[in-house]
C-alpha cells in the first residue's frame, strides 16, 4: 500500500490518494479499487467518485456506526465512523494487492472533422505547423485512456494525447458548445456529452450520444476504458446521427 493516503472529506466521506501524479498505473489501481468496492460494498457505503489518482468514498455514518457496533464483541470499543471506514478500506486494499488488473474495454468513437464541427481545426493546426490532415491523423492514431468522468455528466477526460498536438485551452471559453464536440485541452482530449460552456479547442464532433440519463448506465464511457477515434465523413455522420435518435 505504498503512497496510499487517507483523509476525511467532512463526516461522511473518505478520500484515498494512490499518488500525486497523472499515471496509468495509478489510474488502474483507482479503477480496480472502485470496481472491487462496488461489487462488494460495506454496510453504509453509498458511492465512489474517482479522480485522476484518488477515490472519494461516500458513506452513511449512522449505518456504519450501528452495523459495526452490532458486530463488536462485548466490552470492545467502537471508533468513529471515519476510523471504521478507513479500517475497512485498508482491508480491501490488502486484498486488492493480490488482484490482477482486468483487461480494459476499448470503445471506438466515430468523429467528423468538418470545419463546421471543428471550428478550431485551422487554429490548432497552425499552432503546431501541421496541415489539417496531419493533425487529424495524429489525433486518430492514438489510443486514449479515460482517467475520469466529470465536469459535466459523462464528460471523459482522455489521457494519451500525442504531445505534437497538445494545445492550450482558449483564452475565452465559449458560452455554448454543441453535444458531441471533440476538443483538446492542454495534454488531454475529451468529448462534450451535452451542450455546455467550455474552453477546449474544438476539432470535430461525434454523432454518438455519450450521456443518456434514461439508461441504466447513463454514461457511455467509464474510467479505465480505452478510446480510439475513427474519422468519418459528413454523410456517415448524418447517418449515424439518425440512428442515435
Amino acid at each position: 500500500m505504498k503512497q496510499v493516503e487517507f483523509s476525511a472529506l467532512g463526516d461522511s466521506a473518505v478520500l484515498i490518494r494512490f499518488g500525486l501524479e497523472i499515471d496509468e498505473r495509478i489510474q488502474q489501481r483507482v479503477t480496480l479499487f472502485m470496481n472491487a468496492l462496488e461489487q462488494e460494498p460495506f454496510s453504509g457505503w453509498i458511492e465512489c467518485v474517482p479522480g485522476y489518482s484518488s477515490v472519494a468514498v461516500f458513506y452513511d455514518p449512522m449505518i456504519v456506526f450501528d452495523y459495526h457496533q452490532s458486530e463488536q464483541k462485548q466490552g470492545e470499543k467502537t471508533g468513529s465512523p471515519h476510523l471504521i471506514v478507513v479500517s475497512l478500506l485498508k482491508d480491501r486494499l490488502k486484498m486488492l494487492e493480490l488482484c490482477a488488473v482486468s483487461k480494459a474495454r476499448t470503445v471506438e468513437i466515430p468523429v467528423c472533422y468538418d470545419f463546421e464541427f471543428g471550428p478550431d481545426l485551422k487554429e490548432v493546426a497552425a499552432f503546431h505547423r501541421l496541415d489539417i490532415d496531419e493533425l487529424i491523423q495524429i489525433h486518430t492514431e492514438c489510443e486514449y485512456l479515460v482517467f475520469l468522468v466529470g465536469f459535466s455528466p459523462g464528460f471523459p477526460y482522455l489521457g494519451g494525447l500525442d504531445p505534437r498536438i497538445a494545445t492550450p485551452r482558449k483564452k475565452s471559453p465559449r458560452l455554448v458548445i454543441p453535444a458531441g464536440s471533440v476538443g483538446i485541452g492542454g495534454e488531454q482530449t475529451g468529448i462534450y456529452p451535452i451542450a455546455s460552456p467550455g474552453g477546449w479547442q474544438l476539432i470535430g464532433r461525434t454523432p454518438l450520444r455519450l450521456f443518456c440519463p434514461d439508461q441504466r448506465q447513463p454514461s457511455l464511457l467509464q474510467a479505465g476504458d480505452r478510446v480510439r477515434f475513427r474519422r468519418i465523413d459528413r454523410e456517415q455522420y448524418e447517418r449515424l446521427k439518425v440512428n442515435e435518435k
